[in-house]
């Protein structure tokens, strides 16, 4: 998005939007904008991981020793192997980055250094095994480096977890002054407070001057004008300065905000355009010295398509077969306490607006439909869909069902039959499709899904914009792994019980 060009007090600055031809002059850094020290929770968390990965580490060296000790004791070359290990994980973890605060709460950065870091010391371990003919035990290079690999991603996992309860709680946050836009600027702003375990917390705003009232007033935080940033930062001791969006005449600006913020410590984030754009599909590709981000096709056909669908065939039976005592206890409690049929049948749109027949256990009374038009009045949706938090029609055994998630087990049915997909966008009704506008209507490109992100973001509790916004993300950015991160991570979201209703 386009940012306006305003003047300073001792010059002009070029604002992404400014004629190409200005005159650029730097912004005043404040005198007291020294470089900042970590925060006083990013040391405790550093040492508390260096802490307990060394341990891990020390564990893993004695189980080594004390399963190769023969009778005349360890050899000196496996004890010194084991003192080495102690040694050598946690400064491999530090030299891959492993403790870098960047990497710490969000993102999988984090465990591919972790597994980085094993990588590379199975790989020292078994060279210096080999060219110094050490004779080091296989229980060290086979066993006990994938172990205390497995075990290190276990404990950023854990600590991860609870870093995101700390900073739902709003501790263990950065500060952020966001720049650009008014509006770009405000939604920006309501991401942040939203995912609140992203660890990001907004103090101050830098818009442009016709925007100022309309921010201040909707973001609830200090707001001053796009020469005032490095004033806001330091006023508010910020971490963060994130620019909301930048086009081919934002260069000028971004690189005078980021010499100015040499030596302070302070992140600069820039968020591209393509915002729902992510992940593989983002490239930086260099052009005769000329950086320019690459952004490939989203992948609905080929070969992935190929092993999804039979990872989702495979996945349904086998969860049938090993669901099939509770599936049969679940029809039984739905029959037995309400009249009507055990499965709700409902027509759905599916890949390419093929339509499909989508199973559920009943939930609600027989008539539930007959009954929509003198509940609309209570819609708590605010876009296509019809939701009710505390809904009459649905039965006490229903109820339960719903918030455990386990209403939608029968979908394994429509997986297995190849209409729906272990993870993809939610299935549609029919009216609501044909309300969809050109870009609402790639949800259609792939498959719905047993769960998504939706699923995970919030399900109910979601706003139509916002369960639109994670569908077309998903649907950008497919792939295998942010399938198995999607399941992973519904379990907790069922479990939470959090907007299932």
């Amino acid at each position: 998005m386009l940012l306006d060009r305003q003047q300073a007090s001792n010059g002009a600055v070029i604002l992404p939007g400014a004629p190409a031809a200005s005159t650029a002059v730097a912004l005043p850094r404040p005198r007291s904008l020294a470089r900042r020290s970590a925060p006083s929770w990013v040391r405790s968390y550093t040492v508390a991981l260096v802490s307990v990965e060394t341990l891990a580490a020390a564990a893993a060296g004695a189980a080594v020793l004390v399963a190769r000790t023969t009778p005349a004791g360890p050899s000196t070359v496996l004890f010194w192997a084991a003192l080495a290990l102690v040694v050598a994980w946690p400064v491999l973890l530090g030299c891959t980055g492993a403790y870098a605060e960047r990497a710490y709460g969000t993102g999988s950065d984090e465990y591919r250094r972790v597994a980085r870091a094993g990588f590379l010391l199975l790989a020292m371990a078994s060279f210096l095994s080999y060219a110094a003919a050490l004779e080091l035990s296989r229980a060290l290079v086979v066993v006990a480096i994938p172990v205390l690999t497995a075990v290190s991603l276990l404990v950023r996992y854990a600590a991860r977890t609870r870093l995101r309860r700390l900073r739902a709680q709003g501790r263990c946050t950065k500060k952020v002054v966001v720049v650009g836009r008014g509006g770009a600027v405000l939604e920006l702003v309501t991401r942040l407070q939203r995912q609140q375990y992203a660890g990001l917390e907004v103090v101050a705003a830098a818009v442009t001057p016709a925007d100022r009232i309309r921010v201040a007033e909707r973001a609830g935080v200090p707001v001053g004008g796009l020469d005032d940033v490095l004033a806001l930062a330091e006023s508010h001791d910020a971490d963060t300065i994130a620019v909301t969006s930048a086009s081919e005449t934002a260069a000028q600006y971004l690189r005078e905000l980021s010499w100015q913020l040499e030596g302070t410590g302070i992140e600069l984030l820039v968020a591209p355009g393509l915002i729902e754009v992510a992940g593989p599909r983002l490239h930086i590709r260099p052009f005769e010295g000329l950086p320019l981000l690459s952004v490939e096709e989203p992948c609905f056909e080929g070969w992935r398509r190929v092993v999804k669908g039979g990872v989702d065939r495979a996945v349904a039976a086998l969860a049938l077969l090993v669901l099939a005592p509770a599936l049969l206890v679940i029809a039984a409690a739905v029959r037995f306490t309400s009249a009507g049929p055990v499965l709700y049948r409902q027509e759905r749109v599916g890949l390419n607006g093929r339509t499909f027949t989508m199973l559920k256990f009943r939930s609600m009374v027989v008539d539930a439909d007959r009954q929509l038009d003198a509940l609309r009045a209570d819609n708590i949706s605010d876009g296509l869909l019809f939701k009710l938090r505390a809904d009459p029609r649905v039965t006490p055994v229903g109820r339960l069902l719903r918030r455990l998630s386990l209403d939608e087990l029968p979908q394994l049915l429509n997986v297995l039959g190849g209409s729906m997909s272990l993870v993809g966008p939610r299935p549609p009704l029919p009216a609501e499709v044909a309300r969809y506008d050109r870009s609402v209507s790639r949800r259609l490109l792939v498959k719905p899904g047993l769960t998504g992100l939706w699923q995970i973001s919030g399900r109910s509790d979601l706003s139509w914009e916002e369960s639109v916004r994670l569908d077309l993300r998903y649907v950008e950015n497919w792939s295998m792994a942010l399938d198995v991160l999607i399941l992973w991570k519904t379990g907790r979201a069922v479990l939470s019980r959090s907007g299932a209703y």
